[in-house]
């Protein structure tokens, strides 16, 4: 039986020597803060902290107590004062709730220092915790957003996180079985959403919706109580992952959103934006900006292969996917040693121009659910040196011809793969982003360490940021757009949405398809039944809306596709994949495909693995254990 939450504060204060002068016990979600009252912590040997985790494999950490923190007028000025200038420091916000000090900088390294030892220097003048966070390398309103809501909502915040832990170190007696039940996004794509369950705990892993097609999950199924779940895990940022994250909130759920940092930057924007969407088209959204902000306000952002509890009997580890920034693996390991899952999501096994490939890291995983959108043998890609030297091609011819290049283009992903690969290739002519990019863009130049270890060379040591390259131009009018249509001279154009079903690329379809020196790219894949997938099947005549009537617009343009550019694993990658784990997963389960892509590669791994694979429909449950 795991320890009750009074067993883990009578062992951690028979643990602590009496000169910590340790004032209060709280929980912060899976971490346990002890706060001290001895004005020398941050100069104390607290090797005592290492023992307890140790032994109780719990996350512990120290911090002053709120009592003897220099009152942040002083403390500011402390900090003002001592910090580097370089650091470029822009903000300080204080959290005496938790009795620490944000700082945001321009140069995070600077502040911190050489093996931390600035870092530490301040803390010891000041009395406060710090935390260090980076400045966007280009100004984001939605980044600036969301950490002033952060601060604002510390009180509450507080409350939230000891209610959360208390929850997880609560105990349980055994975990006698394993299942989840498929509520979307199996034999399809869109709509993920998985309840994995035992008898302790209930936890969501993503929930989605269909763009194009407003399908959701199966949120009213009888095993399902929005709010009796324990927690919800979101793998990535895409719609068709997190779209229906914020319903759960307005309709109940109050309990933890587990997510990477850019993860939620991200998730707002593009929630922000179907919203505004629905309107346009005079729809309506499953929810409201207040389940946005309550998505926010109960997120608990952890990094790559950070270890943490989010139920009594379930422990939560993130690995990079190299899918989007932010994207993860998860791996959850349940109960004492007795089983691991690892639930793919969207990845890519190779390297990328922004991402290093999925990780490896983890030891054991019983089950893999594992992503099937490139799932058929016949889906097998081009290298990506190949992929990228084969967009360079098609641009440039024609560009070189005087014409304009079109990229439909998710906001999060693939439009700063594209930047990435012209920034580095030394394109000279001018490339337009539409508004949602350039925000997207602007959260990506907030968090460097998620991407390539390149790139972060080329940002860190080398001082070029291949994101704010002068060639870059934004987009944000209606106006604006029309000029960049208008305009005689060679230009790329990258417009949202990445499969054509609405928004800016329509407008510049409609201004540039007539001409033969024009260039659409397809460099992401195209659903069946989208405008994208017809045009890219060959139609060279499509239905287009102006001004409340059909035209049928000639698509004299040439249209190329450009494959390998996916954030997807392509069939090589899936059992390339698979047959590098440590250990041989006993089951693997496919989703995120059409239905004959999730049958495939269930059949291709079980020939080649000898284990059992499964394809369920949605509205299955599996029993795992």
């Amino acid at each position: 039986m795991e320890e009750t939450t009074e067993q883990i504060i009578e062992k951690i204060k028979a643990g602590v020597p009496e000169e910590a002068k340790i004032s209060d016990i709280k929980f912060e979600g899976c971490e346990i803060v002890l706060y001290s009252k001895n004005p020398k912590i941050f100069e104390m040997d607290l090797s005592f902290v290492k023992e307890l985790v140790s032994r109780l494999k719990k996350r512990i950490i120290v911090r002053p107590d709120p009592s003897i923190c220099k009152d942040p007028e002083n403390a500011k000025k402390i900090i003002e004062e001592s910090a580097p200038e370089e650091a470029g420091i822009k903000q300080i916000n204080f959290e005496p709730e938790f009795s620490l000090i944000v700082i945001e900088a321009e140069k995070p390294g600077v502040l911190i220092g050489k093996g931390g030892e600035t870092l530490r220097d301040l803390k010891k003048k000041v009395l406060w915790d710090i935390r260090i966070k980076r400045v966007p390398a280009i100004p984001s309103d939605i980044v600036k957003t969301l950490r002033e809501m952060i601060h604002r909502e510390s009180a509450f915040r507080k409350e939230f996180l000891d209610r959360v832990g208390r929850r997880i170190h609560s105990g349980w007696k055994g975990t006698e079985w394993i299942r989840f039940t498929a509520l979307g996004g199996f034999r399809e794509v869109g709509r993920s959403c998985i309840l994995l369950q035992t008898p302790e705990s209930k936890v969501l892993l993503d929930c989605g919706i269909k763009p194009g097609n407003d399908e959701f999950p199966y949120l009213s199924v009888p095993e399902l109580n929005i709010q009796n779940l324990n927690a919800v895990v979101l793998s990535h940022p895409h719609l068709d992952h997190c779209g229906m994250i914020p319903y759960l909130y307005e309709y109940g759920y109050d309990g933890p959103l587990y997510c990477t940092a850019p993860a939620r930057d991200l998730m707002v924007l593009l929630c922000m934006d179907y919203i505004e969407l629905a309107q346009r088209e005079g729809k309506n959204a499953p929810y409201t900006t207040k389940g946005i902000k309550n998505a926010v306000r109960h997120s608990i952002c952890i990094e790559y292969e950070e270890v943490s509890d989010i139920t009594p009997d379930m422990r939560l580890t993130f690995f990079n996917a190299g899918h989007i920034l932010g994207s993860a693996l998860v791996h959850i390991h349940v109960g004492e040693g007795l089983y691991n899952i690892l639930y793919t999501s969207d990845f890519k096994f190779e390297k990328t121009a922004l991402f290093e490939p999925a990780s490896l890291g983890f030891p054991r995983a019983e089950t893999v659910i594992i992503e099937s959108t490139y799932g058929s043998s016949q889906d097998v890609q081009p290298r990506r040196k190949e992929a990228e030297q084969n967009l360079m091609n098609i641009i440039n011819k024609t560009v070189e011809r005087g014409g304009k290049v079109l990229i439909p283009s998710f906001a999060v992903g693939r439009a700063q793969d594209v930047m990435v690969i012209l920034a580095e290739n030394g394109f000279e002519y001018p490339v337009y982003l539409e508004g949602m990019l350039w925000d997207a863009l602007a959260i990506h130049t907030a968090y460097p360490e998620y991407l390539s270890r390149e790139i972060q060379k080329m940002i860190f040591h080398q001082g070029f940021n291949p994101f704010t390259a002068e060639i870059f131009k934004r987009v944000g009018s209606a106006d604006e757009r029309k000029d960049v249509i208008e305009s005689k001279d060679p230009c790329v154009i990258i417009a949202t949405s990445g499969m054509m079903t609405g928004g800016p690329v329509l407008e510049y379809l409609r201004g540039l398809a007539e001409n033969e020196k024009n260039t659409l790219v397809f460099v992401g894949y195209q659903a069946e039944g989208t405008f994208g997938r017809r045009i890219q099947k060959g139609w060279r005549e499509v239905p287009m809306q102006v001004n409340g009537k059909t035209i049928a617009l000639p698509i004299n343009c040439e249209v190329a596709t450009v494959e390998g550019l996916s954030g997807h694993s392509d069939y090589r990658q899936l059992i390339n994949y698979v047959s590098r784990m440590r250990q041989k997963p006993e089951r693997i389960v496919c989703n995120h495909g059409d239905n004959n892509k999730c049958v495939e590669l269930a059949r291709s791994l079980h020939r080649l693995f000898r284990c059992e694979t499964l394809a369920p429909k949605v509205l299955e449950t599996v029993r795992l254990k």
